[in-house]
């Protein structure tokens, strides 16, 4: 199988973060899709190894931040390739709280979110999550994983869904 074929699926590119222990938290995602409209939910995929995903089986509330074309590169690295594990990204990365959470203030737009249900697969889970708050803060292209790829010439974490190993 040609693994290449995924890049033609439409990504989006997304700071997931939450509070835990009194600290923020996050990392770069791109699986992020909506269900339903009514209530609106999204299903979100996050590798099992990433600290992250410990956060959001534990607190079940995270922000989506909507990165833009003109978002900062320098988002997509901190949340993407180092973990909050052992930094905390909020100290480099300006951002503001909503609802308890912290959205990146670069972002286009943002989501609130709080986990319904999940499901596990192999070396992800999926998280659904009803939105409860969310806004557009600018009117700026959101940011595709394609654009990410062609234009920024970015690469993909190891433990992105995404992750081809060429």
């Amino acid at each position: 199988m040609n693994n290449n074929v995924f890049k033609n699926l439409s990504y989006g590119v997304y700071i997931v973060s939450c509070k835990i222990d009194g600290r923020y938290t996050g990392c770069t995602v791109n699986s992020i899709m909506q269900i339903t409209s009514s209530p609106a939910t999204i299903a979100l995929s996050v590798n099992k190894q990433n600290y992250t995903h410990f956060c959001l089986e534990e607190v079940k509330h995270f922000a989506v931040s909507i990165l833009s074309e003109k978002s900062n590169p320098l988002d997509i690295g901190t949340f993407g390739f180092r973990s909050g594990k052992d930094i905390n990204k909020f100290d480099i990365i300006p951002y503001e709280v909503i609802d308890g959470l912290p959205v990146i203030k670069d972002a286009c737009a943002y989501l609130i979110c709080n986990v319904i249900n999940k499901l596990d697969t192999q070396t992800h889970t999926i998280f659904f999550a009803e939105v409860s708050n969310g806004d557009i803060l600018n009117d700026n292209t959101p940011m595709t994983y394609s654009y990410y790829h062609n234009v920024i010439k970015g690469k993909t974490p190891k433990l992105a869904p995404t992750f081809i190993n060429e």
